[in-house]
């Protein structure tokens, strides 16, 4: 009997505390909806979101409805704490009407307005973002909520994403379409400046009101800026997780850099461009396929994979080219001066990657190309693999040139500011005869050359290292064939002019020939310059200055036979390395009746050992 009344009590207590806990909670949602508990409902809302939510207006919640309501008027939200602090969105009013709840289904918004909206995002190049659902650090990234309609009208949107390269300045709108496209399409669609050029996008996707977890929601997307469009379609593998889909693109445009201003994405100058290719997301990693770029007569082809995980970067992947033509890339190509106004022109490029970004991660890329033109020189066959762990780079490089075999090895240390850069390159059995002069016309010399230059310098551009440079080049030859007027005009005696001018194509032996150079903080000097001839030898002395790219060179001829009323007057080699001129030093030219030719074979063996 005890046992019967003591359950009794029990189940008398335990109905009072459930119609308690139920009264109160319909005094808590009567008194939410009647404007009341403003400041508990913030700090319960700021604290799902996990940063500060600041409501100065009215704040009312609906919840004894089928379909819940949220009303609140000039909302501020902030930063998250993962982010530097700041107010990361402002919003007039912002409404919102819940689909009805369901015991253990997902919360649904079934319309979300959204009117006078500022929004300041920000994403550090550690990859921390003050839209981020959660702490990057201590989750995964987590799926948008659903949403069956959307209105954001004419937001002011401030982006500056560290990790992407991309500052924009603009508005942005998000609404369902009407009347007869609203059973076809969600729409996105902003313009502003982005990366400093004008810019505009749009985004048509399905209707949110069909959008499911369990199907593909598909898109189509178009963005223009500074001459530049990118176009493509593809879907979310689930509706509202960006963190998985797939599309394919194409873009064209003046000049593949301009991408920059599209992508945030740092490319090289070129002429007329089109790009196309496929791209997968999954999680962290970013992988294209089947691309293809085209500019001018040249094309790059292949697959690259991009693992970005915060700041870390990882990159692999294997491009090809059937035909690439060093003229097609560069400002010159993109019809833009490369050099500052009055300043010469250098071969060496002064552009100044960031070596920050090399060590970020580590990068694993092969590229092959058939043929690569450079100027009036020609490599096939070319090989190269890029890797970089960190900063630490490591590129073998092969291919052929001229008949010759090319083996080079670049390793730079960019765990620096200034990296630190070593090149060693091999050419054996270089044909001379495949070379073609500027004018057109056979070679002025045969005979294989083998090329060996041993350097290192630092610098953040290719000019800065070889300003630096110390080291050898060396260039030989153990035999040939010259043009004898091209031998004789050294020593500048009225027997060679004359062939040169009858345009003589006889050839005489060249027994061997060297040029040797010691490199020291930049300034390449004249070791050895010896070109033996049968008739003539020529030497020569004289500076490289890899600085300005300027040469300071002189050669003279000493002929080994007689000579009648002879010209002594050495041959000055002057210019750049781009444009280099030649010319007779007069100050230092002397006139005789007859030259002796006592000049001695040179010692070849000496020479090339």
């Amino acid at each position: 009997m005890k046992k019967v009344v003591a359950l009794r009590r029990g189940l008398i207590w335990a109905g009072s505390t459930v119609a308690a806990l139920a009264l109160l909670l319909v005094l808590t949602a009567a008194a939410l909806d009647a404007g009341y508990l403003h400041d508990v409902l913030v700090k319960f809302i700021a604290s799902k979101l996990e940063r500060p939510v600041h409501v100065e207006g009215t704040l009312r919640l609906n919840l004894l409805s089928r379909n819940p309501r949220l009303l609140a008027e000039d909302v501020s939200i902030g930063s998250p704490p993962w982010t530097p602090a700041g107010v990361a969105a402002k919003a007039g009013k912002i409404s919102v009407v819940f689909a009805t709840p369901h015991l253990g289904r997902e919360l649904v918004m079934d319309q979300v307005t959204i009117e006078h909206a500022t929004l300041h995002l920000f994403r550090d190049a550690s990859g921390h973002a003050n839209w981020q659902v959660r702490n990057p650090d201590n989750s995964a990234p987590h799926s948008l909520p659903m949403i069956r309609s959307l209105s954001m009208l004419d937001a002011h949107v401030l982006l500056d994403d560290a990790l992407k390269h991309r500052q924009f300045d603009g508005t942005v709108s998000a609404h369902d379409a009407k009347g007869a496209a609203a059973e076809q399409a969600f729409r996105i669609e902003g313009k502003g400046k982005l990366n400093g050029r004008a810019v505009s996008f749009e985004v048509a996707g399905d209707p949110l009101r069909n959008a499911s977890r369990d199907q593909r929601y598909t898109f189509t997307f178009s963005e223009r800026s500074s001459g530049a469009h990118l176009a493509g379609n593809g879907s979310l593998r689930r509706a509202f997780d960006l963190r998985r889909y797939d599309a394919t693109f194409e873009a064209a445009g003046a000049d593949l850099k301009d991408m920059y201003y599209l992508t945030g994405t740092g490319l090289i100058d070129t002429g007329s461009f089109h790009l196309s290719g496929k791209l997968v997301r999954q999680g962290h990693t970013s992988a294209f396929s089947d691309l293809v770029v085209t500019s001018g007569q040249s094309d790059v082809r292949g697959s690259v994979s991009i693992e970005g995980i915060g700041a870390q970067l990882n990159v692999a992947g294997e491009l090809n080219s059937q035909y690439l033509r060093l003229a097609d890339l560069g400002p010159r190509a993109a019809g833009r001066d490369p050099q500052p106004a009055g300043s010469e022109a250098l071969l060496m490029s002064d552009a100044k990657p960031d070596p920050s970004v090399l060590r970020r991660g580590r990068t694993d890329m092969k590229y092959s190309a058939r043929r690569v033109e450079a100027g009036r020189v020609t490599f096939n066959s070319v090989s190269m693999k890029f890797t970089n762990d960190h900063g630490e780079i490591v590129t073998p490089i092969t291919a052929e040139v001229l008949g010759g075999k090319l083996n080079a090895e670049l390793k730079i240390d960019a765990g620096r500011d200034v990296p630190v850069v070593h090149l060693d390159t091999r050419i054996s059995g270089m044909q001379l005869s495949q070379y073609t002069p500027k004018k057109g016309g056979p070679s002025p010399m045969e005979g294989a050359l083998d090329v060996r230059a041993e350097v290192a310098g630092h610098g953040k551009s290719m000019h800065e290292f070889a300003a630096s440079i110390d080291g050898t080049v060396t260039a030989s030859m153990s035999a040939g064939m010259v043009r004898e007027s091209l031998a004789e005009l050294t020593g500048i005696d009225l027997r060679g002019l004359g062939l040169l001018l009858a345009k003589n194509k006889k050839e005489v032996p060249v027994r061997c020939g060297i040029a040797s150079f010691q490199a020291r903080d930049g300034t390449l000097t004249a070791k050895n310059l010896v070109l033996d001839t049968d008739p003539v030898l020529i030497a020569g002395q004289g500076f490289v200055h890899m600085d300005t790219e300027r040469l300071d060179l002189v050669l003279r001829g000493y002929p080994k036979n007689v000579r009648f009323l002879q010209l002594r007057a050495p041959i000055a080699i002057h210019g750049t390395l781009k444009a280099p001129s030649i010319g007779i030093e007069a100050h230092d030219s002397k006139f005789v009746l007859v030259d002796p030719g006592k000049a001695k074979d040179a010692d070849c063996g000496a020479l090339l050992q």
